[in-house]
């Protein structure tokens, strides 16, 4: 006969907070996007807060671009905000044995996976700023299949063919499905570089 685990209560105080802005909605998702799955609410606090928690700098969490980005808040108004996420439907609880932890709702996802293309678009500027010419691509191999068909996306209506050294390099590492898109953007962005020479 198993034990019956009994599950840390959740209580939740989304009505100290208010509505928040577009900006901080991204921003906490983004956060929780470094632990979704694997921490909970107190954690992410601790990111938002900016905290040298044991934990949380041996996970490398001090490194999310959501860290400290409210660092002039107490734990319990940053907790406050994660929580009228949970009650929007951005972020659901659930639990793992008797702990409680945060995944993405469809709708926090798709927030997350434009915010995650952009950054990593972005990134793919400074490599191309710094004048590299050899780029390391294995970083994306195992991302969200979403949300790398949408920064392919926002490549191929960026209409730059600066990207495709780089979609060079990263096609020779992926697998098939994602070769096959990194070869159509390609291809596009090869069609119209020649159609403006």
């Amino acid at each position: 006969m198993s034990r019956k685990i009994k599950k840390v209560p959740i209580y939740l105080h989304p009505q100290d907070s208010g509505p928040l802005k577009p900006e901080e909605v991204r921003i906490i998702l983004r956060g929780a996007d470094d632990l979704v799955g694997e921490g909970g609410r107190n954690l992410l606090a601790k990111i938002l807060k900016g905290s040298r928690d044991k934990k949380l700098l041996a996970l490398g969490l001090d490194k999310s671009p959501a860290y400290e980005y409210y660092s002039n808040l107490t734990i319990y108004d940053i907790t406050s905000k994660i929580d009228w996420l949970i009650k929007n439907r951005y972020l659901i609880i659930e639990f793992s044995g008797r702990l409680p932890i945060l995944i993405f709702s469809p709708k926090g996802w798709e927030i997350e996976k434009d915010t995650y293309a952009d950054e990593l678009l972005s990134g793919f500027d400074k490599l191309i700023d710094s004048g590299a010419d050899c780029f390391n691509m294995l970083y994306l191999k195992d991302e969200a299949r979403d949300m790398i068909m949408l920064l392919l996306d926002k490549i191929k209506d960026s209409k730059d063919s600066k990207y495709i050294p780089i979609l060079k390099a990263w096609e020779k590492i992926d697998y098939r499905k994602v070769r096959n898109r990194i070869d159509s953007v390609i291809m596009a962005l090869e069609k119209n570089k020649e159609s403006h020479e």
